[in-house]
């Protein structure tokens, strides 16, 4: 079961930037981090309109006077207080990732930012160089990827219960932007303008998660890959609303990737398919607890999270919030996140680095590369679906 023992002496001090009044992904952060009791909400910059945001932090039980204007009013006060904040979540437009974490960093906090963190891969390796120069640690909130049966197929990939690894089908295919409803949804509008949103729509919004899980379970990395994108709606050009993507990995294996928005009828549709030479595994988001696993020859299996026939010894498997058999799902998710990632931040402030090493999380590598994914597929697509060179 999940160890819930495990606290520091004092919270970690923590602010957001966006995620106000309105937002599921700042309830989702919010939720996620106090979970356990390792962070503390004590400053915030939620919102573009100061009057709002004061009103919306002090209806959180916040101090009125660390609701702040903007995220550089913020980190400069709070840096003069002994109380100030250590670490801060960015859930804003993508177009000011890059800006806001640079300057967090700057002001030696701890960061965890959603993807895609910045708009290019140069972008990104300036943060990571930032963030190992002033041993600061950088989350990128792959929300998905703290589900323990994630983390099963992960140890079983490894444990080789699969065999050599030959192929992996990845899809991220909602329906839910099938008709151009951004004309009356801001949130959706800022997503579908390049200038916010960056050189994709749904690659780098709900592709990345999938190209994510691929990442986490299998350990391998792309050789090369061949994208084609569409935008069915055609207002939305030059960002696709749908995109296929095929992949050669280095050692042979191949996969594919399917994103979009258009998948009239569906809800989510995140589901990722390995397939190894002994035997298959499958994992569907909207079934988080299960995992299929089909042993060449044998009867399909279903397994079930918190069991005893997983891998308990590890402890992303056994890090169950209740007992199999109940429906954990994407809040726990979420919480294992900002779980490791307080642990990784308090290892970093002790400049214990053995420990840090050994701590799963998704960091600033895993930024990199979904901003490489969103690079290199706007590079085939914009060449008829050339093969490229992923790195």
């Amino acid at each position: 079961m999940f160890n819930e023992e495990r606290h520091f002496d004092q919270p970690i001090r923590w602010a957001m930037v966006g995620g106000g009044r309105g937002s599921q992904i700042g309830y989702s952060h919010r939720n996620a981090a106090q979970r356990d009791g390792l962070f503390k909400l004590v400053a915030g910059a939620f919102d573009l309109d100061p009057e709002r945001c004061r009103d919306f932090g002090i209806n959180l039980g916040l101090d009125g006077d660390r609701c702040y204007a903007n995220y550089k009013e913020m980190f400069e006060q709070e840096a003069q207080r002994e109380d100030g904040i250590q670490a801060v979540s960015i859930a804003t437009p993508n177009s000011t990732h890059y800006e806001i974490c640079k300057a967090a960093l700057e002001a030696n906090l701890h960061v965890v930012c959603e993807k895609p963190i910045t708009f290019t891969t140069e972008e990104a390796e300036e943060l990571k160089a930032i963030a190992a120069k002033n041993n600061r640690v950088i989350g990128v909130m792959y929300g998905y990827s703290g589900f323990p049966m994630v983390q099963q197929a992960r140890e079983m990939v490894k444990r080789g219960d699969l065999g050599e690894i030959r192929v992996i089908n990845m899809q991220f295919a909602h329906g839910f932007h099938n008709e151009e409803y951004e004309l009356n949804d801001p949130g959706l509008k800022w997503r579908v303008s390049p200038e916010v949103s960056g050189p994709t729509y749904v690659l780098g919004d709900i592709g990345t998660h999938a190209f994510y899980l691929c990442e986490v379970m299998t350990g391998l990395e792309v050789d090369r890959l061949s994208c084609m994108r569409q935008s069915f709606i055609k207002s939305r050009t030059p960002l696709e609303d749908n995109a296929h993507v095929m992949m050669e990995f280095k050692g042979g294996a191949v996969g594919t990737l399917w994103a979009s928005a258009v998948n009239a009828g569906s809800m989510h549709q995140q589901k990722i398919r390995i397939v190894g030479s002994k035997a298959s595994i499958e994992w569907w988001d909207e079934q988080p607890n299960q995992l299929r696993y089909e042993i060449q020859g044998e009867p399909p299996r279903i397994l079930d999270r918190g069991m005893g026939y997983l891998y308990q010894d590890v402890e992303g498997v056994a890090a169950n919030r209740v007992g199999g058999g109940h429906a954990e799902g994407y809040f726990e998710s979420w919480a294992n996140l900002y779980h490791r990632f307080a642990l990784a931040f308090d290892a970093a402030d002790r400049d214990d680095q053995e420990t840090l090493a050994g701590i799963w999380f998704p960091g600033i590598d895993a930024g990199i590369e979904g901003v490489r994914l969103c690079e290199k597929c706007v590079e085939s697509a914009d060449q008829n679906a050339a093969w490229v060179e992923y790195k």
